[in-house]
């Protein structure tokens, strides 16, 4: 990404000043983290995690310093079910919490609050700043949520907000087509990797197994992320029985549970499997060191929302590794990074791909160009492109927050609005 002289004039009249403190709401996952530590190299940043409890009244707000990624952290008492009818109706939740926030803000109209769910709505309708509406998952079609009260905050958010960041082309259609959001506010901002992550050079064959990994003979295709029920077991356990001669390495927590029972069993008969070893949980920053000592990465997604909306960590992690990739069609994002993967539909596709990489030794004249993309695509230059696309914002913010203030007014439109 290229920046402009207009966003340096920016940048150094709004945001990049010591009274501004960004805002994160809310920290629940390594994602987060990562975005919020990235953008913390180049402007502060407190992030913000709540701890849900039955009786919330009298615990204390503390902060703790994370070093892995580095990251200032708070964690507040949130009072579970927050969201939901009937606790809805008693508790303050944005007043109180924005004025939280804002304590910790030398100047909070100035500080932009970064919003990472729609739950926080009310939060955004109180804050005197700039805001911004991050949005990494479908969270309407969480299996635990209300879709309807989700779109409809969905929609005030995308009001409120001056800068709205779906991280994929999907996820920004359905702020469009289902919460009515601007276009001309949205900025797309896909997940990413660590930029300690890149190599400096592309790979002329894979690095050295790890120590948990040691013995397993190559070629060793991997899996690396949250085992479980976003993936395609039943195409893993066919793929494996056609792939003799591969070893497979599994990096990631099985503890979730799968859903699907069929699928629920080709799990079991993978982990079982002689030719798999499951290594378990890793450290984030540990992951690039199993990627890059796979000979072919595997993304075997299942079809299904919100994963089928969302955008690949795991890809970007593989990415700056520069191996090569196949990839089912469970989700959309990849469908547009051929000639970076390459996409198989069934397991018959993916073992006769497997077939031909082992032929050609792994070189498959792609790991180039695939080091050449994933120089774009770490943290930081996510954590800058939204920088610039909310400095370049900002000169119009108080026209197009017009009709939706902040304070009182837009805490009563909130509140009519959550119980519609």
């Amino acid at each position: 990404m290229v920046f402009s002289p207009r966003f340096a004039y920016l940048w150094s009249r709004s945001l990049l000043t010591p009274r501004v403190t960004w805002q994160l709401l809310q920290i629940s996952d390594s994602l987060d983290a990562e975005f919020a530590s990235a953008l913390s190299e180049s402007v502060p940043v407190l992030g913000w995690k709540p701890e849900r409890h039955l009786l919330p009244w009298g615990l204390p707000e503390l902060e703790e310093t994370l070093t892995d990624p580095p990251l200032r952290i708070r964690h507040f008492p949130l009072q579970r079910g927050y969201s939901r009818f009937p606790f809805s109706l008693f508790f303050d939740l944005g007043s109180s919490l924005a004025k939280r926030i804002a304590r910790q803000c030398e100047d909070p109209t100035r500080s932009p609050l970064i919003c990472t769910v729609p739950y926080f709505a009310s939060v955004a309708a109180h804050w005197p700043g700039p805001v911004v509406y991050w949005l990494t998952d479908l969270i309407a079609a969480y299996p635990s949520a209300d879709a309807a009260q989700v779109c409809r905050l969905d929609q005030y958010l995308c009001g409120i907000a001056d800068l709205v960041c779906p991280n994929s082309f999907r996820l920004a259609e359905y702020l469009i087509d289902r919460a009515g959001c601007d276009p001309t506010k949205i900025e797309v901002i896909a997940n990413a990797t660590r930029e300690k992550n890149l190599l400096p050079a592309p790979p002329m064959h894979p690095a050295d197994l790890p120590a948990d990994l040691a013995g397993l003979p190559r070629p060793v295709a991997g899996v690396i992320g949250n085992l479980a029920g976003n993936l395609d077991w039943i195409f893993l356990e066919r793929l494996i029985r056609l792939s003799a001669g591969f070893s497979w390495a599994f990096v990631g927590p099985t503890t979730m549970e799968v859903a699907d029972p069929a699928q629920r069993a080709a799990r079991a008969m993978v982990m079982a499997h002689p030719a798999a070893r499951f290594v378990g949980k890793k450290p984030y920053g540990e992951l690039a060191t199993y990627a890059r000592a796979l000979d072919v990465a595997i993304l075997p997604y299942l079809r299904g929302e919100p994963t089928y909306s969302g955008s690949s960590t795991r890809f970007y992690e593989h990415l700056a590794a520069a191996q090569p990739i196949l990839a089912t069609r469970g989700f959309e994002e990849l469908l547009r990074k051929e000639p970076l993967l390459q996409l198989v539909d069934s397991a018959e596709n993916a073992a006769e791909a497997l077939r031909r990489l082992k032929a050609l030794h792994f070189k498959d004249g792609l790991r180039s160009l695939r080091w050449k993309a994933g120089q774009s695509a770490t943290w930081q230059q996510r954590a800058r492109a939204m920088q610039q696309a909310l400095a370049e914002r900002l000169p119009y913010r108080d026209k197009t927050r017009g009709s939706h203030p902040s304070g009182p007014a837009a805490a009563h439109r909130f509140a009519m609005l959550s119980l519609t």
